[in-house]
């Protein structure tokens, strides 16, 4: 692992350890409870998804609909954040707004992935109200969303490559020609992706050399951590945070 930091956001002694949606293995994901429950693990970088209510509320919310994970049900871009809010994840708590959750955890960075094009104006709009740019980094699978939130937003954000940017990259460490966007500050990745590997060390070199971290999604096996970090990764996301915590203290690298 090398020491990359090119945005505050970054600012952290060795791997970075991400709780994903706070560490979805516990069935609470993306609940005030459950990024609470991380952070007293001693988890300090918690991973979320954000949507738009139809009223421009921005909930910290994984997929487009409540139906999955709640006793809800609806496309959350077509509801109101007063029927949203009455929503229960596993029927037990509330679905947070994106500002409740920076407010509660004031200690805490947040990885964002930015689902859809309404929550763009209202996520930006709340990390300038809040003067929070030190602690997001804003991802989506959509590279044309990122530029846009980098554009308006400009160098003070921490964004990491949309697919577009991740196949460029994994181009670059075949040695073949591709366009790379020079803003971005990290890499979040798959390990492989529909049986293609991504992340292997001749992807972590071709970053690094651009001063890119590295983060891998979403690991949950010891094993699978344990050779990521051999690689040299600069973070692991993953829904079984008691176990990355694990493995990480093993190897003397839990901060």
């Amino acid at each position: 692992m090398t020491t990359l930091i090119r945005h505050p956001y970054l600012d952290h002694p060795g791997p970075i350890a991400f709780a994903h949606r706070g560490g979805a293995a516990d069935g609470l994901e993306n609940t005030a409870a459950q990024f609470r429950r991380a952070m007293e693990a001693g988890y300090r970088y918690l991973e979320t998804d954000v949507h738009a209510t139809r009223d421009g509320k921005l909930v910290a919310f994984h997929d487009a609909t409540l139906d999955r994970v709640t006793d809800g049900a609806g496309r959350i871009a077509d509801l109101l954040w007063s029927d949203v809010r009455h929503a229960r994840v596993a029927g037990q708590e509330p679905v947070p707004l994106f500002e409740e959750l920076l407010e509660a955890f004031p200690e805490a960075r947040w990885n964002v992935d930015l689902k859809a094009e309404p929550a763009l104006h209202p996520l930006l709009n709340l990390i300038g109200r809040a003067n929070a740019w030190d602690r997001v980094c804003v991802g989506s699978f959509s590279e044309t969303r990122v530029v846009r939130a980098q554009r308006l937003a400009g160098p003070r954000l921490a964004t990491s490559f949309g697919t577009r940017g991740v196949l460029g990259l994994r181009l670059r460490s075949w040695g073949l020609p591709a366009a790379l966007r020079r803003s971005a500050v990290a890499a979040q990745v798959p390990e492989s992706q529909s049986g293609v590997r991504v992340v292997d060390a001749r992807f972590v070199r071709a970053a690094h050399a651009r001063g890119l971290q590295v983060h891998v999604w979403t690991v949950n096996e010891p094993e699978r951590m344990h050779r990521l970090l051999d690689l040299g990764v600069d973070g692991i996301m993953t829904d079984h945070i008691d176990t990355l915590r694990k493995v990480m203290e093993e190897r003397g690298a839990w901060a």
